[in-house]
């Protein structure tokens, strides 16, 4: 008997099966006994994760050890024997934020969301503003997260806009993908790299089925290296461990400032001495922006 020790990436994990890539190829994945000994608080393997793992003979492996994330998308599953914490991607390099400039019209709330759960995870973000071709300028609307400091690639597969830049940005990174139906992001998918989209719409459609039905991720390799894995999970994500006055320091504008309040516990709405409400009457923070934090701060959003 012959067996052979491997390092590889986790690309697809179904019903305890994990699909590894490795510099020898792909090898289908159980979990070794060992690591599942114990109450298990989390996925202990994921799609995003990389491994050590034995090569059977007859070609199929044991999964030895997942090595540490740098970080993990994760989203509360409460269940009957307590709080389990599953793992949409882990690693990601980045989050991409798929938003159409209109048809349908964009959901500033919901990116803003995505965005304070991408700060707390440390993912950093790219926001994708699709269908440009339907605006006159699709600055108007997503410039403002630009002078925030994130980066904004506005696209449109009609007139093969912003491709090239998208497609260097996700060459040789793990990139999540997330956005509201509609956007384009199958189209933009399929630009980027032919059977793409149609590929990552076939996974989405199984996970969105039901809770009962098996739960397949996967992530697709790229052309010039890389991977993006759709994450459909962001829309559902609670700040779950988020308290209410932490809120302010996962949007880049309002943080610096906290420091300036003339109260530590300044809820930023009606404190005398608010630097945070000094600098939205000086214009230096968008109102949209203040509102979804509010929003936020008191679980409405």
């Amino acid at each position: 008997m012959t067996e052979a020790t491997r390092h590889g990436l986790i690309i697809k994990a179904q019903s305890g099966f994990f699909t590894v890539e490795t510099d020898a190829g792909l090898v289908v994945c159980q979990l070794r006994g060992k690591l599942k000994q114990g109450r298990a608080t989390g996925d202990i393997a994921a799609l995003g994760d990389r491994v050590e793992i034995t090569v059977l003979d007859d070609g199929s492996g044991v999964v030895e050890n997942v090595e540490e994330r740098k970080q993990a998308l994760v989203r509360l599953d409460p269940r009957p024997q307590g709080k389990y914490q599953q793992v949409l991607l882990a690693n990601a390099d980045q989050a991409v934020f798929i938003f159409a400039c209109a048809n349908p019209n964009p959901k500033l709330k919901m990116l803003d969301r995505f965005l304070i759960i991408a700060e707390k995870q440390k993912i950093p973000p790219i926001i994708v503003a699709n269908k440009t071709d339907l605006v006159t300028d699709a600055s108007e609307v997503f410039g403002l997260y630009e002078t925030i400091g994130y980066r904004v690639i506005y696209t449109s597969v009609k007139e093969n806009r912003g491709v090239e830049e998208l497609r260097a940005a996700l060459a040789k990174k793990i990139s999540a993908f997330a956005g509201p139906s509609g956007v384009g992001k199958s189209s933009l998918l399929n630009t980027l790299q032919p059977g793409l989209g149609l590929a990552v719409n076939e996974i989405s459609k199984v996970m969105n089925k039901g809770r009962h039905t098996t739960v397949t991720r996967e992530m697709f390799a790229l052309n010039g290296g890389g991977y993006v894995a759709d994450t459909p999970g962001w829309k559902s994500l609670a700040l779950w461990d988020t308290e209410p006055e932490e809120v302010d320091a996962y949007f880049p504008e309002l943080a610096p400032l906290v420091a300036e309040c003339q109260f530590s516990d300044c809820s930023h709405t009606h404190e005398p001495g608010c630097a945070v409400r000094t600098a939205l009457d000086a214009g230096k923070i968008h109102p949209a922006r203040f509102d979804s934090y509010l929003k936020l701060r008191s679980g409405q959003e």
